[in-house]
């Protein structure tokens, strides 16, 4: 499956004092991203919890590049980066125009509904591959 790319118009909420988007606000649309990614690979999140499973964030980065502005039309491209037994990272790009602006990932460990780290089962690992760039 190719990485999935959503599109998001910057609304003035998301921006800050200086008229760009507030550093913090990246974040809420990689989880956009990454709910849509898995959703499109046939996992939406609402079905994996009433399985029983969950993705915690355990870590996170960006590197920002340039700034999203109000009014702005931002594409959010989430892709699968790496998949380990009980975790996954979660790879982001976010441009405007073609213009790289942001670089990041989100790596999520696979618990249950108490937080206990638990391997997936083969339906969920299943989704999780489909999720790999179509070159892995």
């Amino acid at each position: 499956m190719p990485p999935h790319t959503i599109t998001r118009r910057v609304l003035y909420a998301d921006t800050d004092q200086m008229g760009i988007v507030y550093n913090v606000n990246y974040l809420v649309w990689f989880e956009a991203a990454r709910t849509e990614l898995l959703r499109e690979a046939g996992l939406p999140y609402a079905e994996m919890e009433r399985r029983g499973y969950y993705l915690p964030a355990v870590e996170t980065g960006a590197r920002f590049l340039s700034s999203a502005r109000y009014d702005d039309l931002a594409e959010i491209t989430a892709v699968v980066g790496e998949l380990r037994p009980a975790s996954l990272r979660i790879d982001y790009e976010i441009h405007r125009d073609g213009e790289l602006l942001v670089t990041g990932f989100t790596r999520h460990a696979v618990t249950d509904r108490d937080g206990a780290p638990q391997r997936p089962p083969a339906w969920l690992t299943d989704a999780f591959k489909r999720c790999l760039p179509t070159s892995k």
